[in-house]
């Protein structure tokens, strides 16, 4: 009798939550892979670069997209997601650029066998929306090491910042112009590396 009882309870129950229903919000992943216009075939008189590392400042080790709140705060959304680290993915962005722009004869990662004549490190500062302002906003600091008269003297220092404006406050609005204003950011490095290694 009191299984039966139990059985019937638990039927009842089956049918009622106390748990409010949440609609199930599916997960977007953005790409982060921005390539130059115009690819200028490498430059057989040119020197090695080696592009080390674009290190993350804190808080932006992770892959959510990040926007401003009204009260200055900075929301890092679950639902919105870059492919990958976006540190890791300027890193390779800078380095297909650069090797796209005609400056050297050849760019390489850690572990190249080529001897690399500069070497790029760098640190991505800023990688945000701001949607009360209506903008994105990147910056990278870069520091350029010639390696060929005296190992680690510094051609350049910078740190290369850029701000666009973008659609609205939506995640897809807020992805292209973060991806926006880091396309402005790597013309820039470009420019100001083209002068000191000319």
């Amino acid at each position: 009798m009191k299984r039966r009882w139990l059985m019937n309870a638990a039927a009842v129950l089956g049918g009622c939550s106390v748990l409010p229903k949440v609609p199930y919000v599916e997960q977007r992943t953005w790409p982060l892979e921005l390539r130059r216009g115009a690819v200028v075939p490498s430059n057989p008189r040119g020197r090695v670069l080696m592009v080390r590392v674009v290190r993350a400042a804190p808080g932006l080790e992770v892959r959510g997209l990040q926007w401003l709140q009204a009260d200055g705060s900075v929301h890092i959304d679950f639902y919105e997601q870059w492919a990958v680290p976006p540190a890791q993915a300027v890193e390779d962005d800078l380095r297909q650029w650069l090797a796209d722009a005609g400056l050297f004869s050849a760019v390489v990662a850690p572990g190249s066998r080529l001897n690399a004549d500069f070497v790029l490190e760098g640190e991505l500062n800023r990688f945000v929306a701001d949607p009360n302002a209506n903008v994105a906003r990147v910056a990278m600091a870069l520091v350029l090491l010639d390696q060929r008269p005296t190992p680690n003297k510094v051609l350049l220092q910078k740190t290369e910042t850029a701000e666009v404006r973008i659609a609205g406050g939506e995640p897809p609005a807020i992805a292209e112009g973060v991806k926006a204003a880091l396309m402005e950011v790597l013309r820039q490095s470009e420019r100001d590396i083209a002068v000191v290694v000319r």
